[in-house]
Order: structure tokens, then sequence, then C-alpha cells
């Protein structure tokens, strides 16, 4: 037994030495870039043998296979390499460099010259629906807040985006991917349109203060993107309640969620007040709307979306002002205006294709009727008719090419039909743009991307064409820090308001070059840009039927002699409830330096509409105990200088020149809105409201948008607000749903 007992025990030892004699060592380095990767798991394929790097890169295990074998390295972040080894009796020592993995998430996203809010980033959201409704002084619309993000100038008595030295019709707004023609409704001179269409109808937005991309054109300083809600969720019945306005509507939602409609009505009437505050406008009509939409939605099988959106829109108010003219003692305007838009929206996916394909009509009429008044009689009617039909198709084909890189292109028509009546003046104004595009996303690596697009255009009134290349880079330099940089020439036609006589003319040019630097990490953001925009073929303008009223002159396009150039720098911060318990604050701050000669401008001059420094802070604060949001905004404007020009006849030759200048008082406005919301009915009601007070500019500051003058200039009186104070009063309750919650954790 005993000698059985040693030969088995010779045998076992004598295997274990056959084994461990047998294992054969495995070593080497992972690199990336000529630097080791820690963490990369190192396996022999289809076997248990194995390990991981060090901080240096390096592994090393022993294994008893044989022969040819598969060596795997795996990291979460890099490419998973396979290198095929040959396992005999000595040692194998293997090197391999790893390939950074390309991820949608890791990746760097260029962003010189825009900001995107929208449900794919809300990290980086800056300015969400949520946003717009709980900044104090904006009034809900979607305009009015963008001027508390840099770049966008503060223009009271015009309505339209004045971007970086550029004018308020030098931007452009689109509604998924579709031209909206009359985003503001219609207004007397000296006040500003509104918004026509309502914010919680869009689920995002990208703004573009330059540099944007070739799907879009036709606009000298930058784009808005709005991108329309799909699918609500849940059927739900709203109404809203104020001194000024009352409306509701409806989301019908079906059963199986694959279709919505919904429509809304309202009418707006500022008659009381007009009496509870003390306005500086005289409103002999005071401003009255009515307003309506209607809208469907389907969700295609296959996930894809068919939207239509339409709404109709009313409006009349009337002025009196006293007369700058002798003879007069006032001057009167009134206005009846009317609008209709439609929008039709198609994105379906094809296997490795993404359609999207839209269309939009547009339909606006305004009436003006100019008259003065003495001893209470009425004369010198002058009466200012405008209609316009304006029709957008727009079709893109998208091909991804990897995870972060895509090649998409299209084409887009845009029609125009104008008709003007305006004393002896009658115009009929017909122009075709037909556009064609196409642009690439690169991603190069997690932290290098480039988008290279081009545009081509066609303007049958014009009879000319241009082609515009737009170039823009994003680097990576540090963790949560970023770089980006813009290059584009953008090209517009002149204003159709100009065009009131035979003329050879071209497109107006721009050239934008925009740098940015911008850290962002979880509820920060840090963003510093710089940017140099040229303008080149600028149109000039001189003004006919002179010598008679001044509301009877209208400047009509001489050629493209004219040119400029807007630099600045600008700076954002925001901190959004990270250093502070619930409190989300912005702040911003814009230099500007611009001069043209444009228009009726005599010499090149510091355009009226750009001040040269801008301040702004944004501060919201939710109380969840008592269900109250607190918010506050403020801005600073340099004061703007302004111009009287004039026209004097020399020879037969028209001459203007700058007969009274200055500079208008600096801009201050401090504003306060408060949301409050009471719980309605039982506490698992479906129902939402919210109360809301909101004070502009409660300090009262008088503040001057510009003068006009009389026709010999010898006279002047100041541009200001409707009213230096304004309160607003309302209920907004829901039925169906409750966003109770929602609001709370978005800070409402």
């Amino acid at each position: 037994m005993k000698t059985q007992g040693q030969k088995i025990l010779f045998l076992i030892s004598f295997f274990a030495f056959i084994i461990g004699y047998s294992q054969i060592k495995v070593s080497g380095k992972v690199t990336f870039k000529n630097k080791g990767i820690p963490e990369v798991n190192v396996t022999l394929k289809d076997t248990y043998d194995g390990a991981t790097t060090d901080a240096q890169g390096n592994f090393s295990f022993e294994t008893s296979e044989k022969g040819s074998r598969i060596l795997t390295f795996i990291h979460p972040k890099y490419e998973e390499v396979e290198k095929s080894i040959n396992v005999d009796n000595q040692e194998v020592v293997i090197s391999v460099s790893l390939k950074e993995q390309i991820s949608e998430i890791d990746a760097i996203v260029v962003s010189a010259g825009s900001i995107e809010a929208s449900d794919k980033k809300r990290a980086t959201a800056l300015l969400s629906p949520i946003d717009i409704y709980t900044t104090a002084g904006a009034d809900g619309q979607i305009s009015s807040a963008l001027t508390y993000l840099p770049g966008v100038q503060k223009v009271g008595d015009k309505e339209g985006l004045f971007i970086r030295g550029g004018t308020g019709t030098e931007s452009k707004i689109f509604m998924d991917g579709s031209l909206i023609n009359n985003y503001f409704s219609n207004s007397i001179p000296g006040i500003a349109g509104r918004d026509q269409f309502n914010t919680s109808l869009f689920k995002g937005n990208i703004f573009s203060s330059g540099g944007y991309s070739a799907l879009y054109g036709q606009a000298l300083s930058g784009a808005l993107l709005l991108e329309s809600v799909d699918l609500p969720d849940q059927s739900s019945y709203d109404v809203a309640i104020s001194p000024i306005f009352l409306s509701g509507g409806f989301q019908r939602l079906s059963n199986d969620k694959t279709h919505s409609f919904g429509a809304t009505l309202g009418y707006s009437m500022l008659n009381l007040m007009q009496k509870a505050l003390n306005f500086n406008t005289n409103f002999i009509d005071a401003p009255q709307g009515l307003n309506s939409d209607f809208n469907f939605r389907i969700k295609t099988k296959s996930g894809g979306f068919l939207k239509y959106y339409g709404m109709y829109n009313s409006n009349k108010m009337g002025v009196k002002t006293e007369s700058l003219e002798p003879g007069y003692d006032f001057a009167l305007v009134r206005l009846n205006g009317e609008n209709t838009y439609h929008n039709l929206s198609f994105r379906q996916k094809f296997g490795k294709y993404l359609l999207n394909v839209g269309g939009s009509y547009s339909y606006n009429r305004s009436d003006l009727n100019f008259s003065t008044e003495t001893n209470d009689a009425e004369s010198g009617k002058t009466r200012l008719l405008t209609d316009g039909n304006y029709i957008n198709f727009k079709a893109v084909l998208e091909r991804k090419i990897n995870k972060i890189s895509a090649i998409r292109g299209g084409f887009e028509l845009n029609n125009t039909d104008e008709k003007l009546n305006f004393g002896d003046v009658n115009k009929q104004y017909n122009d075709l743009i037909s556009s064609a595009f196409v642009e690439t996303d690169l991603g190069f690596s997690n932290a290098l991307s480039a988008k290279i697009g081009v545009r081509a255009e066609n303007s049958s009134f014009l009879n000319k064409s241009n082609i515009a290349p737009r170039l823009a880079l994003a680097y990576r330099f540090a963790k949560d820090w970023t770089s980006s940089f813009a290059y584009g020439l953008f090209y517009q036609n002149p204003e159709s308001k100009y065009i009131n006589g035979p003329a050879n003319l071209d497109f107006q040019k721009s050239q934008h070059y925009i740098f940015q630097v911008q850290r962002a990490s979880e509820g920060r953001t840090l963003r510093f840009e710089a940017f140099y925009k040229k303008y080149d073929q600028l149109i000039k303008t001189f003004n006919i039927n002179p010598g008679k009223e001044q509301n009877q002159q209208i400047q009509t396009a001489l050629n493209n002699d004219g040119y400029g150039y807007a630099k600045g720098l600008e700076l954002f911060w925001r901190d959004n409830k990270k250093t502070f318990k619930n409190i989300d604050y912005w702040i911003t701050y814009s230099f500007l330096d611009s001069k043209r000669d444009f228009l009726n401008y005599p010499v090149s001059l510091k355009p009226s509409f750009a001040a040269e420094h801008t301040l702004s802070a944004v501060v919201k604060r939710f109380i969840p105990e008592w269900k109250l949001g607190v918010n506050m905004s403020y801005t600073y404007t340099k004061g703007r200088p302004y111009y009287d020009i004039a026209t004097q006849f020399d020879e037969g030759k028209s001459i203007n020149y700058v007969r009274n200048e200055g500079r208008l008082k600096d801009y201050n406005a401090l504003n306060f809105s408060f949301n409050y919301l009471p719980n309605l009915g039982k506490k698992d009601a479906k129902a939402f409201m919210v109360l809301v007070l909101s004070v502009t500019n409660v300090l009262g500051s008088k503040n001057v948008y510009g003068y006009n003058f009389s026709v010999d200039g010898s006279r002047s009186s100041a541009v200001v607000p409707p009213v230096n104070t304004f309160v607003f009063v309302g209920a907004f309750i829901s039925f169906g749903t409750d966003k109770t919650e929602d609001a709370i954790n978005n800070n409402l």
C-alpha cells in the first residue's frame, strides 16, 4: 500500500511539473498615440487566460495553450482589436496600438456661432421653452428671450432679431426646416410687432448668431431654427385668462398614441390695461387681435412623422401723436392687419437614409392709413397697402457615414409675390429663389470634427446666381474645454420694400469669421466668442416723392455700392443650480464695433440699431415648499446713435446728408416675474394651474428708442415704449394632465 501511494504521489508531482513547465508567458504593451492605456482587458480568445493593463499599458499572463491563437484587446473608449499569435515553447511579446472608439456621446460638436436647446442635448440646453416662459421681461416670446443671450441687440421700436450689427431683416426664422415669412405681427411704425407663434409649439431650437449651416440661406446675420413638438404625452385642454387676453385650446391623442390633433383660439385687447396704467402712447384704437391655429401629427409605423400646423391672425390698432409739421395738431396712423401661415413636414427613414421634406405657405396683409388732424377735423389721408404671398418648399436627404459622420444634400424653392400701393407708387414684386446645397459632418475623432458645406442660389428677379461655401471646425483641447472656428459666405436679396423702380441690383453679401472657446461641465457653461463680419454689395437708396409730407417719402433701391463691417467679443456664463441650491442664473456681455454705408447713409456711420456695450443677467429661484418661482432679469445697453438724414438737390442730383445726430441715453430695464403653482382639485386630479405676475421695467426707467424729425428738421419727438412699466397678471390652466412635478423639476 505504501509503495502504491508513493507511485500515485509521484505521478501527481510529475503531471504538475509537466503542466507548470508547459506554461508560456505572454506579455506586451497597449498604447494610443505612443502613450500606454490602462484598464485594457487582454484575453486569449475562447479561454480564461488573460490580464488587465497597468497604468503604463503593460500586461503579462501565462497560458498552457499551444499553437495559433487570437489575442483580444477590449476597452470601452477604444475600438476592439484582435491579434493572431503563435504559442510554442518561447515567451510571446506583442505591442498593440489602439484606435479611439468614435462615440456620439463623447464626440465633439461644432458650435461656433450657435446655441442649441433641444431634447437631444438637455445637458447643454441654453434656451429651452421653460427658459423662455420663466425669463422675466421676455413675455413668453422667443425673440424677446433671445435678447438675453450674447449677440442679440435690444431694439425696442422694431421687430426682428438684430444680430451682431445686422438689421432685423438680416436674420431668418425657420420652422421644421421651412422659412417663416411672417413670424412677427403687423404693426405701426415705432411699435415693434410681436411673435405670432406660441412658444409651447416648439420642443427645441438652435440659435445661430453667425456661421450657420449651408441648409439655410438668405440671411446676412443669423438663423433661428425652431423644431415643433411631435406627439403630446396625453390629451389635454388648456385655458388662459388675463386682463389683456382670453384663450382656450385642446390636444387629442389617439388611444394607440400614433396620431393627435389640436386647436387653439384666443382674443387679446389692451383697452383695460390702457385705463389702468399710464401709457406713453395715445392709442385711439386700443390694440386688439384674434388668433387661432390648428395642428395634426401622425406617427408612421416605421417611426416617421407627418406634421401640419396652420394659423390665422388679425390685429388692429390706432395711434395719435402730436404733429411735427406746422399747420397740423396731430398725426394719426391706423392699422388693419391679417396673416396666415401653413406648414406641412414629413420625416422618414429609408434604410440608411433620412428624408426630410417640408413646405409652407404664408399670406400677409398690412393696411396702414395715415392722416392729420386740425381742430378735430381729419384730413390728408394716405393709404399704404401691402399684400404678400409666400411659398417655400424644401427637401433634404441625409445618410450617415458612421456614428458621428454624415452627408446631406437637397434643394429649396422660395417664391415671393408682393403688391404695394402707396400714393403715386404702385408695384408688384415677383421672385423665385432656387437653391441647392450639400453638407457633410466629418468626425475625425472624439476630439476633432468638421462641418463643410456649400450652397448655391439663383434669383429670378435679380437674374443672378451665387455660390456660398461654409466651413466649421471643432477641437477638444482639454477635459470639458473645446474650441471652434467657423467661416462662411452669406448672400441675401435686397429687401423688396426698397425695390420701387428699375435698378441693376445684385445679392447683398457678408463674410463671417468666428472663433469660440467653451467650457461645459454638468450644470455650468462658460463661453467666449470673437467674430468679424465684412459686408459688401449692400444696397444704397434715395427718396422718391421729395418735397411732400414726410410720411409720403419712401426709400428706393439705387445700387449695391454699400459696404460695412462688424466685429466684437461676447461672453456667456451660466450656472444651473450647481453653486446655489435651486438657483439658475446666467450673465452675458457683448462688445460690438460696427460701421456701415448703406440705404440713405451719406457716409460710413455706426448703425442706429447697434449698441457698443450690452450687459444682461437672468436669475431664477424656485422655492419648492411654496411652489413659487421668483425670476429676475436686467439689461443694460450703451446708448445707440441716432441720425436725421435729409436730402438736398443740386443741379438735379439728390445728395443725402446728416442734418441732426446724437446718442440716445443708456437703456436700463429691471424685470420681475412670479409663478405660483396652487393645488387644483384633489391630489391625484389631472389638472395643472400656473398663476403669473410679471412687472416689466420695475424701476420705471424712461428709455428712448430713437427720434422722429419734421420734414425741415427743426422739430423732433422721442420714440419711447408704449408704457414705461407694464404689469401682467394671468392664469394658465390645463385639464387632463398634471405638469406640477415637471414644472418643479424644471424650476418654473
